[in-house]
């Protein structure tokens, strides 16, 4: 299928999810009045229709089960960190006596009392489970504390002494770069011949640029809960979006098989990533402690202990030359990327190469050399955030576009416009993908069209001519986004689906429930396959005694990977009850339908109920398990050269903004979005992963900013000096369209995924400040990430 024209009276109009251009609707109509496409009556489906959120109404009553709601075992102890205060230094000992003199406190435990590997289970192996002959950062762990309660181990951790002789700290990206301080080797991309290219520009525009983290800061913190079982067995929760890696490393750490552990997680309060690897460490320290009492053991950070201990959204820095026509067309790009890993290795490689695959976003790149470099610091070792790289890949190259427009002094979305990927040519990646699903033209030029982008700039243009303190800008930005786990072997899932003998069904399956709407979209899939209404489906826990070995719930591949799986299990089991009714009435098995709770041949029709009864009644299997695989892809880990996702999805923002040039405070004044999420299985839960997606990048872009000392000590490590968007920062116009198209693979309901590409589109609201920035008469290009009040200013006076 070709890209469709917005100017031809046959492309469908984009779908109306979401508009909150003047009020906020109320809950029952973002609810249930939305349906993506219109859903015959008499045939009533599960998917495609707003619906609410599984644990909505358990979650508003406070019936909703987190770990710490869990009723304690009895004897159950707690734990707290025994943290290093300096950021690099030769551990010599470890005074616990006083910590020990505490009532209540029952051990202090570290690397001494580790019976398995005292190296964690990770990828590099290069993480110890506690810090021992040295410390790597400040907010390291080095031991445990466990006594009675939370409140007296926190207190007598504090208590524990740590006798550490300093030794030089790298503390920044550029420090570590100069010394060659890497977790990993650099990796380099090419493609034509950069350096030609750039020599024969009519136009070279040379720069740097940085981009801070960004703290997940999950409503529910960092927890594990250990039980040990019979016979050196043990059961973990935790809440984490990675219950088999849970299992590997705790099992690991205890020198213990991993079918003796089992790691159950029914849901988190929120995830973005944060708890992909590192939600392991607690389980980790908490079944270590456990083994050493044979008592169970829990373990919660509290905030500040967990912006300390925890790593973040890997900052970044660039430095570029490129090469353009006066037209704005790019002729050679010469990008180098550094990633801050912090000490460690942890998921640094694959994030710095997600950056390099969308180090082109929406555009091609014909002659280009790409450098990325991962830089080992003395910081918290950074890890998984929404967009895993890509973010940090998408946002330079925006800049880049937009640079080239100021020096031309053409309207950057014409420059963005002449350099997009094309149909036909122009369409392979860096990488070597060819781009076979772009809409990214029509989806732009729409959006420019319903936004009334072109009219508001000018009308922006003459704001600024009669307001000397208060300037507006305005941008519009594409988001391509590629879908599948960049290391191939994790696109895989199973499932389990349960036909119970009164039509009751439960499916569980490998994927974990962070707030995103996972358990809602798959038990709606499952219901579908079975006809059944949707409230006859159970969502069960996540368990690793049930579904082994599950890839991560990451990647944007929730639904895609574990829906599938679901649907396959689903499918099996009507398939052996479709077999049966064809036996009972004479007819071929494809003729029995399974729609409203009905089973119906061409002879007679039956409830689902009383099919399901008479199975199991001739011994028909009545249960199923399903697996998935994504199709297609493959990639070089040595050369990032392949397929290493199975689609795009994509979309587009118009943002508004609002600057004092007195003070540098900025304000978001008007948002519109139009995004790709194939044909949506639960519209009402897309437009809020949309939504919050794009504010939570909004504010990785203007408000949140992690700042170290030079004493490698983090100084904005609670809610009152990080400071993350609230309400009041949400513009009064956010308007939501959804693009009408199934997605053109052989995806689950023809969907696609909606987790991290919008986090991309708020990308839109850096561009727009720089704009705002020149309008004022400043330098855009002077200003960093994020976009705080002071760096406005300093670019609006620089």
């Amino acid at each position: 299928m070709n890209a469709r024209d917005p100017n031809n009276p046959n492309t469908p109009a984009p779908v109306v999810i979401s508009s909150r251009a003047d009020a906020v609707a109320p809950p029952e109509d973002v609810a249930e009045a939305r349906p993506a496409t219109p859903v015959p009556p008499a045939s009533p489906r599960a998917a495609g229709v707003s619906r609410f959120h599984e644990s909505a109404r358990a979650q508003v009553a406070g019936g909703a089960t987190y770990i710490d709601d869990i009723p304690e075992v009895r004897g159950t102890l707690h734990a707290a960190p025994v943290c290093s205060p300096v950021p690099h230094g030769r551990l010599r000992g470890v005074d616990a006596s006083a910590a020990l003199a505490v009532p209540g406190v029952r051990g202090v435990f570290g690397a001494s009392d580790i019976p398995g590997d005292p190296t964690l289970a990770a990828f590099a192996h290069d993480e110890p489970v506690f810090a021992s002959e040295t410390v790597q950062f400040t907010g390291q762990v080095v031991a445990v504390v466990v006594a009675d309660d939370v409140m007296t181990a926190r207190r007598a951790a504090r208590l524990v002494k740590l006798d550490i002789d300093p030794l030089p700290a790298v503390l920044s990206v550029h420090q570590a770069h100069a010394q060659s301080s890497y977790v990993l080797p650099p990796v380099h991309v090419k493609r034509g011949d950069a350096a030609a290219a750039l020599a024969r520009a009519p136009h070279q525009l040379e720069g740097t640029f940085e981009v801070g983290g960004q703290e997940h800061f999950y409503l529910e913190g960092q927890i594990a809960y250990v039980l040990p079982l019979e016979q050196n067995q043990w059961w973990v929760y935790s809440s984490t979006q990675h219950p088999g890696e849970v299992q590997h490393w705790v099992s690991h750490a205890l020198g213990i098989d991993n079918h003796a552990v089992t790691v159950e997680c029914r849901r988190m309060g929120g995830g973005f990533g944060g708890k992909e690897t590192q939600a392991g460490h607690l389980a980790v320290w908490a079944a270590v402690a456990s083994r050493k009492l044979q008592r169970p053991v829990k373990l919660r950070l509290d905030r500040d202990d967990d912006f300390m201990v925890t790593g973040k959204r890997h900052p970044f820095a660039y430095h570029y030359r490129v090469g353009f026509d006066d037209t704005g067309l790019l002729s050679g790009l010469d990008l180098e990327m550094l990633a801050n890993c912090g000490f460690s290795a942890d998921l640094s490689g694959p994030v710095a190469d997600r950056a390099i695959f969308h180090a082109d976003n929406a555009y091609f790149l014909e002659d280009v050399t790409i450098s990325s470099y991962r830089c080992k610091t003395n910081t918290q070792s950074h890890t998984a955030f929404r967009g895993f790289g890509g973010p940090q890949g998408v946002i330079v190259i925006e800049r880049i576009l937009s640079d080239i427009a100021q020096a031309l002094g053409r309207d950057p979305l014409d420059v963005r416009l002449r350099n997009l990927y094309g149909i036909e040519s122009r369409n392979v990646t860096h990488y070597q993908m060819a781009v076979e699903d772009n809409i990214l033209e029509p989806l732009m030029t729409t959006l420019a069209q319903t936004s009334r982008y072109r009219e508001r700039r000018g009308q922006i243009a003459a704001w600024n001519a009669d307001s000397p303190v208060i300037k507006k800008g305005i941008s519009l930005t594409p988001v391509k986004f590629g879908i599948s786990f960049t290391a191939t072997l994790f696109n895989q899932a199973g499932a389990l689906v349960h036909v119970y003998t009164d039509g009751s069904v439960q499916v569980n399956h490998g994927g974990t429930e962070m707030g995103q709407g996972l358990n809602t979209k798959v038990a709606a899939i499952v219901a579908d396959e079975l006809g059944v209404p949707f409230e006859r489906v159970l969502s069960t826990a996540s368990d690793t005694s049930k579904v082994p070995n599950a890839s991560a719930t990451a990647a944007s591949s929730g639904t895609d990977l574990n829906g599938r799986a679901a649907q396959f299990a689903a499918r099996h089991v009507r398939d052996n009850l479709a077999a049966f009714v064809a036996g009972l009435d004479g007819c071929g098995a494809g003729a029995v339908r399974f729609e409203g709770g009905q089973v119906i041949t061409p002879k007679t029709t039956r409830s689902f109920e009383e099919v399901v009864h008479a199975a199991y009644a001739n011994r028909i299997q009545l249960w199923s398990d399903g697996f998935y695989r994504t199709p297609k892809i493959h990639y070089d880990k040595t050369t990032l050269t392949g397929r290493p996702f199975y689609y795009f999805a994509y979309g587009a923002a118009v943002t508004e903004v609002a600057i004092d040039t007195l003070t540098g405070e900025s304000r978001v004044l008007k948002v519109d979005i139009l995004h790709d999420v194939g044909h949506s299985i639960n519209p009402a839960i897309d437009i809020g992963q949309i939504e919050g997606g794009f504010v939570q990048g909004m504010g990785w872009l203007t408000t949140e900013q992690l700042v170290w000392n030079d004493k490698g000590y983090l100084q904005t490590h609670a809610p009152s000096t990080y400071k993350i968007p609230a309400t009041g920062d949400i513009p009064a116009h956010f308007k939501v369209e959804l693009w009408p198209e199934a997605n053109r693979e052989d995806n689950v309901h023809g969907s696609k995924a909606v987790g991290e590409p919008p986090f991309m589109l708020a990308i839109s609201v850096f561009e727009a400040l720089r704009d705002a920035v020149a309008q004022a008469g400043g330098r855009p290009g002077a200003m960093n990430a994020p976009a705080t009040a002071e760096e406005v200013l300093r670019a609006v006076g620089s």
